[in-house]
């Protein structure tokens, strides 16, 4: 594998900073971000814009009016299309050297088997905490980092879950019930903060710069501004598997 002359162009901007080994990197890597909303809005631009070589997104939602406000892959004429249709064609236009696959359809166990094994990492860009523990079961079972944020109001956490090394996203946050989905209550900027700072975390999962947010939980409050990072004590393995299994089998919630 190797760059051409327009990709040389391209990322001219990048490649002082990663070198030709580190954009081939992000050529050859498969990601699957889950939702097509706030925040995925932002992750899919930059990774695409980044070079990321093949990005898988899951959505079955279409573009309301109310999206606007904060999903900036969308505009007025989107309303009620299918947001993976209407993300993928500007992407499409936005780097034409990235293989995008999008897929309208719920999220579900078996989607995420047949999706899960094909990717190098997992993104969380949900809504709801049921169907992010359906994502996190996936990512951990087949050994998969998984990238997450939330956001709400003024507010926004961030993670990294790296099966074997850290706990999984359903013991950090073992308190949280699954939930309805409902309608999002949040600023309009506070999901592209938390989505630029998924996309960081990426990064630093492909190029290997800094060190990724494992075995540590971000918070952010706009208010302030504050970012508190807090870090996550795990001493008790058998808690640990109780909630997550071992990574490379079965979840115990499939048992």
């Amino acid at each position: 594998m190797s760059l051409s002359s327009a990709e040389y162009e391209r990322y001219s901007r990048q490649l002082p900073i990663i070198g030709v080994e580190g954009q081939l990197k992000l050529k050859k890597t498969s990601i699957l971000v889950a939702g097509a909303g706030g925040l995925a809005s932002t992750i899919l631009y930059y990774l695409t814009a980044a070079g990321v070589g093949r990005i898988v997104f899951i959505d079955d939602g279409l573009v309301e009016l109310s999206n606007l406000q904060r999903q900036i892959l969308y505009n007025t004429e989107d309303v009620g299309r299918p947001k993976v249709l209407a993300s993928y064609e500007k992407l499409r236009k936005l780097n034409p050297g990235v293989t995008l696959e999008p897929i309208q359809a719920t999220i579900s166990r078996e989607l995420l088997d047949k999706l899960v094994p094909g990717v190098d990492i997992v993104v969380d860009a949900l809504d709801n905490w049921e169907t992010r523990f359906l994502l996190d079961e996936s990512a951990w079972r087949y050994g998969k980092p998984l990238v997450h944020a939330g956001v709400g109001e003024y507010y926004g956490q961030l993670t990294v879950v790296i099966p074997g090394k850290t706990p999984c996203l359903r013991y950090l946050f073992r308190s949280v019930g699954g939930g309805e989905r409902g309608r999002v209550i949040v600023m309009a900027h506070i999901p592209g903060l938390l989505g630029l700072l998924e996309v960081n975390e990426v990064f630093k999962l492909i190029l290997g710069y800094g060190s990724p947010l494992a075995g540590k939980i971000l918070l952010f409050n706009a208010k302030t501004p504050l970012i508190d990072l807090v870090e996550v004590k795990y001493e008790n393995s058998e808690e640990i598997e109780k909630y997550c299994g071992e990574p490379g089998v079965n979840h115990p919630s499939r048992e």
